[in-house]
């Protein structure tokens, strides 16, 4: 029996490389206004440039759909660096399937505390995962973009 619906691979993980760069500046650029300040932009593609060593990109049918970081603060934390996904899947479960590995990965660090810088647009996310606000700041991250500090204790 042949489907005619579009079968999608499966999505792979893997690490982030310098040519993709471009594609991960698309998915900050379609994510902008919405859950990103503009003037992060920047700050996104220096992070790109200059501290990427631990960065994922989540790749389905040869296309770039999301990216996140885990990196080392502490003996027992970690922290979870810039997670952006393509918003035409979101609602597909990438995002929890994401969560899911970036959790594992601490609990195999040992890793008792996993940070979490969140805008308050996408905080609601991480609560889903028992993420919890410890502080809000104002225009943290830009005008009319509060930043969420938050930590997800496991």
């Amino acid at each position: 029996m042949h489907s005619t619906e579009t079968q999608h691979t499966e999505t792979q993980f893997r690490d982030f490389a310098a040519t993709d760069r471009p594609a991960c500046l698309l998915l900050f650029d379609m994510n902008c206004p919405t859950y990103f300040a503009p003037n992060e932009r920047d700050d996104y593609a220096q992070f790109l440039d200059q501290h990427a060593s631990a960065y994922k990109v989540c790749v389905l049918d040869g296309h770039i759909v999301g990216a996140y970081g885990l990196y080392v603060v502490g003996t027992d934390s970690r922290a979870l660096h810039w997670i952006l996904f393509t918003p035409a899947i979101h609602g597909y479960g990438l995002g929890s399937m994401v969560m899911s590995r970036v959790i594992a990965a601490a609990k195999e660090d040992k890793a008792s505390i996993l940070h979490i810088s969140a805008s308050h647009k996408s905080a609601p996310f991480f609560a889903k995962f028992g993420a919890v606000a410890q502080s809000t700041t104002v225009d943290g991250w830009g005008p009319g973009m509060h930043r969420v500090d938050m930590q997800l204790a496991r």
